[in-house]
């Protein structure tokens, strides 16, 4: 991108497809990160299961559109983090990353340390996650970790009652040992999996993207379960495996707070559900299909659940919620949550400069989604943008400076993705919405990438 100084103004110059061939190729991207050293940290959600891929449809047309047959594709080559550098000449390369643990990765974060990566995980009956490198600004070796909660988190934690967490030590590990493992390994290498109750002690019940499975780890497998089977090893080492959506996750560094996006308060965090039994003190009192943010704080000198220490000044300890959205019954437009309040949050972006939390929505519930600002200091929420009916407001990212300008960098998807929300609105102006975004929108499969900046500021003149 080019900038104008006087202005802001961004105009795009030249872009470039990077070559994911040395990856295995890129498998459900979703939202991304900027690292510290200025890196795309990518992502790869909805981990296909190992143990069904081969008769997976999606799996096998992915193989097919791939490797030009069916069966090539590696599943434990998928569900990793990608690392994208930037090069000079404005070209990519990239590098996998296989020791962040194989869950269904989506805008990580990482700490001002360089080395600590809190991370969500955009699944059904998921955890919390956090990695920490070896060394600074490289993310190809170190120690994977999934949360447990000794307090119980509930939508009336606050920040003084904030649920206290362990973190359990899943495995250290390289990123290339991991790789190696993936491929040499199959599945019922690991372990055994049956989906059905096979009647015998030694197996482990448990929800993996809401099914119940029964899980049994093979003889000295530990380290290639924690690192390629990431969520039914954590179930069986005892982690909260209670979210469903945990999404984006961002952080305000000079208050050493953490907020990640829970797109959905599902039935795995609900008493009295099948799946509740792994929530393991996540529970609330109903589900909210508009979901909330979670804030984690940040502190240091902490242990694992083995009574090692932790090496990291920013390791999440407490855990609480920042906000709730609100369902209500349809209104006149057709929306199911309060469009004066957030609804299922995805993308999370903070500025240090504007102490402002920006939240995108990614909802079923809006009949428009939204892109809202939350100052943490005057506790005020404000609605900032709204993306065409159907679509998803992404990409976004916090600019605080460049030459003296602030960017809130803001995208939009699928537009006219419709569902049953919808309905009422199509029912009333069906044609002129429809014709509005295909003219607009490539027949609906357009989308659009841009930003909001502020308007240059004009000096006044006065006399002397």
């Amino acid at each position: 991108l080019d900038q104008n100084q006087s202005t802001g103004k961004l105009s795009l110059v030249k872009y470039h497809n990077v070559d994911m061939s040395s990856a295995h190729g890129l498998w459900i991207t979703c939202g991304a990160s900027l690292s510290p050293w200025n890196t795309h940290l990518s992502s790869e959600e909805y981990e296909p299961d190992a143990f069904t891929a081969s008769t997976n449809t999606q799996f096998k047309a992915y193989s097919k559109n791939v490797f030009g047959n069916e069966t090539t594709a590696n599943p434990y080559h998928y569900g990793h983090l990608p690392e994208i550098t930037v090069n000079p000449d404005g070209t990519g390369s990239v590098k996998k990353h296989y020791c962040l643990g194989r869950i269904s990765h989506e805008l990580i974060q990482v700490m001002p340390d360089n080395r600590t990566a809190l991370m969500g995980d955009d699944y059904t009956n998921g955890g919390l996650f956090m990695f920490v490198a070896d060394k600074e600004k490289d993310l190809s070796a170190g120690t994977l970790y999934a949360a447990r909660y000794d307090g119980v988190l509930t939508e009336k934690s606050t920040e003084t009652s904030a649920a206290k967490l362990t973190w359990i030590k899943l495995g250290h590990a390289t990123s290339d040992e991991i790789e190696a493992l993936a491929d040499s390994l199959v599945p019922t290498d690991l372990m055994d999996v049956a989906y059905t109750d096979p009647a015998d002690v030694t197996y482990t019940k448990m929800y993996c993207d809401g099914k119940a499975n029964w899980v049994r780890l093979k003889a000295k497998k530990e380290k290639a379960a924690a690192f390629l089977e990431t969520h039914r090893y954590a179930n069986l080492k005892g982690a909260s495996m209670a979210f469903t959506k945990m999404e984006g996750t961002t952080v305000n560094a000079k208050d050493k707070i953490a907020y990640s996006a829970l797109a959905n308060i599902q039935n795995s965090m609900i008493p009295g559900d099948a799946s509740y039994a792994a929530s393991r003190n996540v529970t609330f009192s109903k589900t909210v299909k508009a979901g909330g943010i979670v804030a984690h704080k940040l502190t240091g000198g902490l242990k694992d659940s083995e009574g090692n220490a932790i090496n990291s000044d920013w390791a999440a300890s407490q855990s609480y919620m920042l906000m709730m959205g609100t369902d209500i019954a349809s209104d006149a437009l057709g929306n199911t949550s309060d469009p004066s309040n957030i609804a299922s949050a995805d993308n999370l972006k903070f500025s240090e400069k504007m102490r402002t939390l920006f939240i995108g929505e990614d909802s079923g519930n809006h009949v428009n989604n939204f892109l809202w600002a939350y100052n943490v200091d005057t506790k005020t929420l404000s609605r900032i943008l709204s993306t065409p009916a159907g679509a998803e407001s992404t990409g976004l990212h916090a600019v605080d400076e460049i030459n003296g300008w602030t960017y809130i960098m803001s995208n939009f998807q699928h537009p006219g993705d419709w569902s049953a929300l919808h309905d009422k609105i199509r029912a009333e102006q069906s044609d002129k919405i429809t014709s509005l975004i295909k003219a607009n929108y490539k027949e609906g499969y357009g989308a659009s990438v841009g930003y909001i900046t502020g308007d240059p500021v004009q000096p006044k003149l006065t006399k002397a």
